[in-house]
């Protein structure tokens, strides 16, 4: 299959965030990989944005990558399915955290012309899923994306922005690299994401200690995402949720309490993944947009009429 892909030598980091290299036809890009210790100084800093890089970085060299990314393969083929829903071709896309690339692999050439795969793992960029478009390779922090103001019609990113310090950051950055009527979708983990895991760990902990703390990751609540989406500009948005529940056969010792309160009648232990899918567009002015406050010519109140009124504009006619 056709491939074009290589991974660009990264070598130094944009004055500012959202700038991308003069030249895309340059082997050497502006990184957005953030150093060790930057910050976004408006976010709380929950993670550890090079230890994460580093677990990145270490999935990728596993033998079986394959036999652990099954759910990433899943989401990656949701995210596909609604770019298909779109009835357009986009000319070139960005894929925000694309690890070793879930969502291209299921995408064709009719309808993406260029892939650029944007991560801050080298490693999993080295080592992406074959694909039938013509992709590039970028090491890029989700949070600091090299790119200049509209130049993506397309947008997609899948499983990855649940990682990072400053979502909205994040989402501003999107909105600014797309050009004006471009899309972003987009697939995150949701708030109920391993509740099964979480009310046992708590359980547990609050009787052996007395209390506990947090043992799972922060997820973002579904009531904030479609609020941080119109701030970033974004309009006629889209937010749904899915649930997907993998069955594992255990899970040592450490999870016993899990087990006998979620067992399921085989022996499996389930974990229940909710994922959050959003679509926004960028404003053009060729959009539809709402009509104007008591323009309206029927009422609500009409509306158990609506055959009979219909009935009657056909005889007049």
């Amino acid at each position: 299959m056709l491939r074009l892909k290589r991974l660009w030598c990264l070598w130094r980091r944009p004055r500012l965030a959202g700038v991308l290299a003069e030249n895309l036809s340059s082997r050497e890009v502006a990184s957005g990989v953030s150093s060790p210790d930057s910050a976004s100084p408006r976010a709380l800093n929950i993670f550890d944005r090079d230890l994460k890089r580093k677990q990145k970085n270490w999935a990728a060299q596993q033998p079986e990558p394959m036999k652990y990314d099954y759910l990433k393969e899943e989401v990656g083929s949701r995210v596909a399915d609604r770019v298909y829903d779109i009835a357009r071709d986009f000319p070139l896309a960005l894929d925000v955290g694309c690890g070793r690339g879930y969502i291209a692999q299921h995408l064709n050439k009719e309808t993406v012309g260029k892939f650029f795969q944007a991560d801050v793992a080298e490693n999993a960029l080295k080592n992406t899923i074959e694909t039938e478009i013509p992709t590039l390779s970028v090491l890029a922090d989700e949070e600091f994306l090299p790119f200049r103001e509209n130049t993506f019609d397309l947008v997609v990113s899948s499983l990855s922005l649940h990682w990072v310090n400053d979502l909205p950051r994040a989402l501003e950055q999107i909105h600014y690299v797309l050009k004006p009527d471009g899309v972003f979708i987009g697939a995150m983990f949701g708030g109920d994401t391993l509740y099964e895991l979480r009310c046992a760990l708590q359980l547990a902990e609050t009787e052996r200690e007395g209390g506990f703390s947090p043992h799972v990751s922060p997820f973002t609540a579904v009531s904030d995402l479609g609020h941080l989406l119109g701030r970033a500009g974004f309009n006629t948005l889209t937010v749904d949720t899915d649930e997907i529940q993998v069955n594992y056969p255990g899970m040592f010792e450490l999870m016993e309490d899990l087990q006998e309160m979620y067992r399921n009648e085989d022996g499996s232990l389930p974990a229940t993944y909710q994922i959050y899918y959003m679509i926004g567009w960028k404003y053009h002015h060729s959009q539809a947009r709402p009509a104007e406050r008591g323009s309206a010519t029927v009422s609500f109140g009409e509306l158990g009429k609506i055959n009979s009124l219909v009935s009657q504009g056909k005889k007049t006619q």
